[in-house]
């Protein structure tokens, strides 16, 4: 499951509206991508789902966002359980200063895990959830910056799946790679949909092309059209998302 809905979503940096009535829903086992230009609403509309902008001071949501129906704004939502269920990747590759096995562990042993062979077996399977456990099984005791780029951002994505989420956020996670790190993330993302809930911010939109179900396009802080991928790219219903996609604007 994990399905995700959006209900009338307001969201307000101090006196700035950024999202204007969003109403979506995501079904699971789905690649949704968000496309539009920089600064309309994209990311902090992603990061909803696993009440990241909580963070930051003055913002202030109204709507029903929910979760398999369940709303994850409500008093009684324990934001430490919800991030367990919605992993989250970002644009850069962020490993800790630690090593490549402590890395993917870390959520783990933050959560109290303390069975070494379970916490083993974690790693692995994630590693290879993440295509890269056969170019690290030999050297999990060195440092997560001994990768590179790209095997670092699969590292990051290792350490999400580690802990079992149903819902990944990826925010433009192949912006900052080469080519050939990109391709390997975007088939990777084309195997976790099996297993999850994806919802991607690109600023790509052949990326969005190839690796989503749905897309949404947004534009100045509103949703501007929103449906299967093949239409909004060989089809769209409104002008603007015709414009932005042959590049006329944007």
């Amino acid at each position: 499951m994990s399905k995700l809905a959006a209900k009338d979503i307001h969201f307000y940096y101090g006196d700035f509206e950024a999202l204007k009535g969003i109403t979506m829903e995501m079904t699971a086992h789905t690649v949704t991508a968000f496309i539009g230009p920089s600064g309309c609403g994209k990311s902090t509309f992603l990061r909803l789902f696993n009440r990241m902008n909580d963070l930051v001071d003055g913002s202030r949501m109204t709507g029903l966002l929910s979760m398999d129906g369940e709303d994850i704004y409500a008093r009684n939502i324990q934001v430490d359980e919800l991030r367990k269920k919605v992993g989250m990747v970002f644009q850069r590759p962020n490993p800790f200063p630690k090593s490549i096995f402590e890395n993917v562990a870390y959520g783990l042993r933050v959560n109290g895990v303390k069975d070494s062979g379970f916490i083993a077996s974690r790693v692995e399977a994630s590693l290879r959830a993440a295509a890269l456990w056969d170019e690290v099984k030999d050297k999990l005791r060195q440092s997560a910056f001994s990768l590179s780029g790209g095997q670092q951002q699969r590292l990051c994505i290792a350490r999400a799946l580690a802990i079992e989420p149903s819902v990944v956020l990826m925010d433009e996670p192949a912006s900052a790679l080469d080519p050939i790190s990109t391709a390997k993330i975007e088939e990777l993302i084309f195997e976790l949909k099996k297993d999850y809930t994806i919802v991607i911010v690109t600023h790509n939109m052949q990326q969005a092309a190839r690796v989503s179900d749905k897309t949404a396009f947004f534009y100045l802080g509103e949703l501007i059209e929103y449906d299967d991928t093949k239409k909004i790219f060989l089809n769209p219903r409104v002008e603007a998302t015709q414009n932005y996609i042959t590049g006329r604007f944007g």
